[in-house]
């Protein structure tokens, strides 16, 4: 450390036996030599040259969180397993190569899809609903439950066309329907299951008005299964006026408030306080309402929900439990009941922790679940006498989390570097510059370190930074020598081994639009490379997004980390890195905003398949466009585009303004374009050859070949 008291001070006398220098051969201190700093994870500490696969695993907890779809193959990227279990060897998917396929241009076989990109796959989803559907049959037949269960997906959890109608093909066989909790989620529901199932049921949750429960109606007379859930007590006469007006005998259900209620964030939609349902007092007014208007038996289902991620199984058989008791004493008075909906609340282990005690994990695994459940109404009803109901689950986050992954490009990172040597000259000009307080912390400074009093050498780099920072609003400092001194203390920092090791990686996403569960309420989800995982991490990184706003960030990782361990950009696949974030199938779309008018990501569809490289895209779609963004700010970007361009021809017809050597034919075509693109970086503009390329080809504009101006101008622009 003495050295490093000669490295600061060459402005007064030494001591005896060291010279003037700044010691670049310092060693850095033995914890951060490696490049990384520690992490709770041990394989993120091996400080052993050899790295493999299994290592990165272990780091990223992939058999934690991604069993049984996902794990890192022998090539260090990450596979997809889309039967689970059952998946065979040759059936894995490379997610690279699913991406290179989405993302490389049309000329080199690809798709050429812009980034941000979510992938699919159906087979995920089939395989969740198959186990969903396996583990409720395995614990009624081992329990001798004398009914049946049948599942229903609520479409908010995702609403995509395919998600619902993949769903309901899948679940054909087992009855699976689905969920509404407003009009237009009413409709697609409507919609999907005139090819369902025709035991399916179509619970139609939600507040409600006349259209809604005309609708629901509607749907009885198309011989869809629909149930009229009462969320409120007033709900009820305007069912039983709508209902007799449409003459339609209706089968209504209602959400029962109960007083099982779990304390995590998800927990408070359930017990008396809940946002939803009928108390006691109000159940029995509704049964009483409907004995007078002889509808009794048109009461068939009770719902409720305890909540989503149900932490334990213990807490769910105490609700389930409190529910079936309802339900056998509405049995008790007369009414048709034949349905036990149990809600939602089947848990996702986001962090592969299997802990009870988190957010963002749970206890049990779906055959638990499914155990606990049969087993909680079993008992009620055996002890009541009461016919065994049929069970109903709402579980959508257990269905569709896993089959989505967001993946996303890392484009560029903060760097460190340690500052360079001042001469012993520009030391002595800089100190003799500064104020008698300063030069005070600077002598202080100069001799902790000789000392080799790390802390108090801390504390009087800050303080002459301050003092600096001063003089430079006063004036009295200018830039040059302010950098000087932060160089100074920054150095400092580097050289005891305090100084931040953390980069920022800036990616080609928002996080605003795609995860916007984190930017809510803190909601982690798994975020790992996707590739290059048989190369050891060397660095540490936060997620910068591409948004205006201090919230597009990623600070907060699973395994309560602060930082994710990360790979230097610029190195393999092309120089490019990228990231994917898992079970991010339910909600994440639904809930995305167009923050900084960022559109949602561009979306493919994979299937297992025996194309050498195991898979087949089925469908892609492009990510919204700048213009359709506009559109849904009420701009009119033909419009828009007409505007630009009619400026264009009087501005470059008179030899005006910054185009004036331009090309009227390249910059209009340039313009639209810039509407059809999506509002995300483009990939071409990544690499200082990819930009040499594009702007000697089209005039400083990227993206865009001037020879095909024309022809694609008139292909968007179709008036």
């Amino acid at each position: 450390m003495p050295a490093l008291g000669c490295c600061v001070d060459a402005s007064v006398s030494p001591p005896l036996g060291y010279a003037f220098s700044w010691d670049s051969s310092l060693p850095a201190p033995e914890l951060f030599s490696s490049g990384v700093p520690p992490a709770t994870n041990a394989a993120a500490v091996s400080t052993g040259s050899h790295w493999s696969t299994d290592l990165s695993s272990d780091l990223y907890r992939v058999d934690g969180w991604g069993a049984p779809y996902f794990s890192v193959n022998s090539s260090g990227d990450i596979s997809v397993r889309p039967h689970g279990t059952d998946t065979l060897p040759h059936q894995e998917i490379d997610l690279l190569k699913v991406v290179k396929k989405a993302s490389d241009p049309k000329n080199l076989g690809g798709l050429g899809l812009q980034m941000p990109l979510v992938v699919r796959f159906p087979d995920v989803l089939k395989n969740r609903l198959e186990t969903l559907q396996s583990a409720f049959d395995m614990a009624i037949n081992s329990q001798g439950y004398e009914a049946h269960y049948q599942g229903v997906y609520p479409v908010k959890c995702n609403q995509d066309r395919f998600v619902v109608e993949d769903i309901v093909k899948f679940g054909s066989t087992y009855r699976f329907g689905l969920e509404a909790g407003s009009k237009p989620e009413l409709l697609l529901a409507m919609n999907c299951l005139s090819k369902g199932s025709a035991d399916a049921l179509l619970v139609c949750n939600g507040f409600k008005d006349t259209e809604y429960i005309s609708l629901a109606l509607v749907a009885r007379k198309l011989l869809l299964n629909s149930v009229i859930v009462l969320e409120q007590e007033e709900e009820l006469d305007l069912v039983i006026d709508i209902s007799r007006k449409m003459s339609v005998r209706p089968v209504i259900g209602l959400r029962a408030k109960l007083r099982t209620k779990h304390s995590g964030h998800f927990g408070s939609t359930s017990g008396e306080k809940g946002k939803f349902g009928l108390t006691t007092t109000q159940i029995l007014r509704v049964v009483k309402k409907l004995d007078e208007s002889g509808m009794l038996d048109c009461l068939q289902l009770l719902h409720f929900h305890i909540g989503s991620q149900i932490p334990t199984t213990e807490l769910l058989a105490d609700g389930v439990g409190e529910a079936t008791q309802i339900y056998s004493e509405l049995v008790r008075l007369g009414a048709g009941m034949k349905f036990i909906d149990i809600g939602g609340g089947l848990g996702i282990d986001y962090d592969g922790s299997k802990s009870s005690n988190s957010d963002v994990s749970v206890g049990y695994g779906i055959e638990e679940y499914a155990s606990a459940v049969v087993q909680a109404v079993l008992y009620v009803c055996d002890r009541k006498g009461v016919k065994h109901p049929v069970i109903c689950s709402e579980s959508g986050r257990a269905i569709v989390s896993h089959h989505s992954i967001l993946i996303f490009e890392a484009v560029s990172a903060s760097t460190t570097h340690v500052s360079t040597q001042p001469s012993s000259g520009g030391l002595q000009s800089l100190v003799e510059t500064l104020n008698e307080d300063a030069r005070a912390d600077y002598r202080n400074l100069s001799a902790a370190a000789v000392r080799g009093e790390y802390d108090t050498c801390l504390i009087y780099s800050d303080q002459l930074k301050q003092r600096c920072v001063e003089q430079f609003k006063d004036g009295s400092l200018d830039i040059e020598q302010l950098a000087a001194v932060d160089s100074i203390c920054e150095w400092v920092s580097k050289a005891i081994g305090v100084a931040d090791p953390v980069r920022t990686y800036h990616v080609n996403l928002s996080v605003f639009t795609s995860i916007p569960d984190f930017w809510g309420f803190s909601q982690l989800f798994p975020i790992v490379p996707i590739h290059r995982l048989d190369e050891k991490p060397t660095m540490r990184g936060i997620l910068s997004d591409l948004t205006c706003d201090s919230d597009g960030k990623v600070d907060k990782f699973i395994g309560g980390e602060s930082s994710l361990p990360l790979h230097e950009i610029g190195s393999g696949d092309g120089g490019r890195y990228y990231l994917g974030m898992f079970l991010g199938g339910a909600y994440e779309e639904a809930l995305g905003g167009l923050h900084n008018l960022f559109g949602g990501p561009s979306v493919v569809r994979v299937m297992q398949s025996d194309s050498p490289h195991s898979f087949a895209v089925t469908r892609s779609v492009p990510g919204p466009s700048c213009a359709d963004v506009l559109r849904a700010m009420q701009f009119e970007p033909e419009l828009m585009f007409e505007t630009l361009k009619h400026r264009a021809e009087e501005f470059l017809e008179q030899g005006e303004g910054e185009g004036e050597g331009l090309a009227f034919g390249s910059l209009t075509s340039s313009l639209a374009q810039s509407f059809h693109n999506m509002p995300y970086l483009s990939s071409c503009c990544f690499t200082a050859e990819a930009t040499a390329n594009a702007n000697t080809s089209n005039g400083g504009y990227y993206y865009y070949s001037e020879d095909n101006a024309a022809a694609e101008e008139d292909e968007i622009w179709s008036y």
